[in-house]
């Protein structure tokens, strides 16, 4: 699709918006502690909203827009699983995944599994993530090489060197506030994209009639019958999705996401912020494919790519949206990638810098390093993880085809849910051995390669006819590696060691530790809410006069009052920012007193 020189500018205005913020939040990180965790200073709705872009990618706008297009409302199951995992946040595990008073998940899995499953989950997680990132980042580029015609090299080069810049210079304060004034950007537009289809459709009484019109109500339903998709979108495949997304979103794992935020009680707020944007996501993601299909089925068909369904929320975005919009659409499907690259980039040299480093330099003999020198290292280990990650989706890109990265995607889907499951288990049950999620993983290891691998049936006994003809369903993988795993984490409880001993004595501290609220005037400090409100509320009135300099691009009346509504949208939230940051300062010890 043909894009403009305006969006071109706004897309290049964007991209060098958030490499300033990176420069201005280098003054935050005066330590690890700072650049790895915001220094747990962080107000609940900076990392909430960070937490919220974090847990999606370009994929929402491609691969679930896809599935929007073909099956209709049963996409929202996915992001309704999202929010049900982020509501269980809100409820508990918020709190206590941030009481474990740790920088990396790997330090907390120490607590609980002992030093052995904290190596195997640091060396495992590396590289994981940095292939997860590269294939992000590689399907991002031919998502905008097939549908807006870009480079796809440049896409990878100039979204990746970015993503390092302000990731490198500002740590983690950087990483959340781009996230934030990336969702300020996103999350009104997606609205205004929803409202700009249902608009177009005439309505959404008009919406269903045009479903049942084109003879798509059966397909179209929330929950459909076996006979349809190979059997997707069946309430079992609704039932796995959920619980998938469950244990996800509350395993250990998932607790970097609140090491950033103050205490337990901002972590429930940052969760039920996440809840309600989620759930905000999960009602209008899925009408622009929707939209795409009923009116502009030929032109989504018309890209040559493998599944041009893909293309669908795209196509409704740019027909509908007025001249200079077009580029905040290819922003937000870029910095839905960024943002969860971002997180992943600063996680991953924390596990470096905390849990493998300090071990490599004991068994070297290495000279212990002053805080400032491991800072410094952190910063170097960023540039060299963001090159390699962009080395690797270059070289994905080479390859004319899918190939290795099928493959890859294969064996990252293989390892992901195994190695998830005793890290939500291991917070509820005390009585297992040092070895129990070792033997979980295993077990739930072997049962995901017997699915994902398609070994046949009749090699455990049944009929060769019956093997030759089935094939392995999502949630019956899901299920499978679930029960498997599940059952191997019960069984060690067996093997259980007394009440007594070092190692249940070391996971009821853990436990007791995790369950106890903190007292941040004591456990961390000073805080710097206002400065957080000050300086992001000014990047969103940046953004916000960025945006209302559209105004003067020749557009139809409707579109100057779409863009009008944006600036007005983005500009009302940061002057509230600004007027709350200039509020009196409280200490530490007063903001503790107040919630008392």
């Amino acid at each position: 699709m043909d894009i403009s020189n305006i969006e071109y500018l706004v897309i290049l205005g964007y991209l060098l918006l958030i490499i300033v913020v990176g420069f201005v939040f280098k003054r935050f990180s005066s330590n690890t502690d700072d650049y790895f965790k915001g220094g747990s200073k962080g107000t609940w709705w900076l990392v909430g909203s960070s937490a919220f872009m974090s847990a999606f990618s370009a994929w929402t706008f491609t691969g679930a827009a896809g599935i929007a297009y073909e099956s209709g409302f049963s996409a929202m199951f996915i992001f309704i699983g999202n929010a049900l995992g982020f509501f269980v946040n809100f409820l508990f595990m918020g709190p206590w995944l941030r009481q474990m008073r740790v920088t990396t998940f790997p330090e907390a899995i120490a607590g609980r599994f002992g030093e052995t499953t904290r190596d195997f989950y640091a060396y495992y997680e590396v590289p994981v993530r940095i292939l997860y990132s590269a294939m992000a980042l590689y399907g991002l580029g031919i998502f905008c090489s097939a549908v807006f015609g870009y480079d796809i090299n440049y896409v990878i080069v100039v979204c990746g060197l970015v993503v390092l810049l302000y990731s490198a210079t500002g740590g983690r304060w950087a990483v959340m506030a781009t996230d934030f004034l990336q969702g300020l950007i996103l999350v009104p537009l997606t609205l205004i994209v929803a409202w700009l289809c249902l608009d177009a459709l005439g309505g959404i009484d008009n919406l269903f009639q045009e479903i049942e019109a084109k003879g798509l109500t059966e397909q179209y339903s929330m929950i459909n019958s076996t006979t349809l998709f190979g059997g997707a979108y069946t309430w079992g495949w609704a039932s796995a999705m959920m619980a998938k997304q469950f244990i996800v979103f509350n395993s250990m794992n998932a607790a970097p996401r609140y090491f950033s935020v103050k205490d337990g009680r901002e972590a429930r707020k940052a969760a039920l912020l996440c809840t309600v944007l989620m759930l905000l996501g999960s009602f209008i993601w899925f009408l622009p494919p929707i939209t795409a299909r009923l009116l502009f089925p030929e032109l989504v068909m018309a890209f040559d790519i493998s599944k041009p369904a893909e293309a669908s929320y795209a196509v409704a975005s740019i027909s509908l949206l007025p001249v200079g919009l077009v580029g905040l659409i290819v922003v937000a499907i870029l910095s839905a990638t960024m943002s969860s690259m971002d997180t992943g980039l600063n996680t991953n040299v924390a596990i470096l810098i905390k849990d493998i480093y300090p071990k490599m330099s004991r068994l070297l003999r290495f000279k212990p390093k002053a805080e400032l020198e491991l800072l410094h290292y952190g910063r170097i280990l960023t540039w060299f993880m963001g090159v390699l990650i962009v080395l690797l989706a270059l070289y994905f890109a080479q390859q004319d085809g899918s190939g290795i990265f099928d493959i890859m995607l294969q064996v990252g889907t293989l390892l992901s849910m195994p190695i998830t499951i005793p890290l939500l288990l291991g917070m509820f049950i005390r009585q297992t051995p040092w070895w129990a999620a070792l033997l979980s993983i295993t077990c739930a290891l072997a049962f995901s390669s017997f699915a994902y691998f398609e070994v046949p049936l009749s090699y455990i006994g049944f009929s060769e006819q019956y093997s030759d003809s089935f094939e392995w369903s999502f949630q019956q993988q899901f299920f499978g590696v679930l029960g498997t795993g599940t059952f191997g984490f019960l069984i060690s409880m067996l093997f259980a060691p007394a009440k007594t001993s070092t190692h249940r004595r070391m996971v009821d501290k853990f436990i007791t530790n995790m369950k106890t609220p903190i007292n941040f005037a004591e456990e961390v400090g000073e805080g710097n809410d206002l400065s957080q409100l000050t300086l992001i509320g000014r990047f969103g009135l940046a953004v916000t006069g960025f945006i209302a300099l559209m105004l003067l691009i020749p557009n139809p009346l409707q579109g100057r009052v779409t863009i009008l509504v944006l600036a007005l949208t983005i500009g009302a939230i940061s002057v509230l920012m600004l007027k709350a940051g200039k509020a009196p300062r409280l200490s530490a010890i007063q903001q503790t007193q107040r919630k008392e």
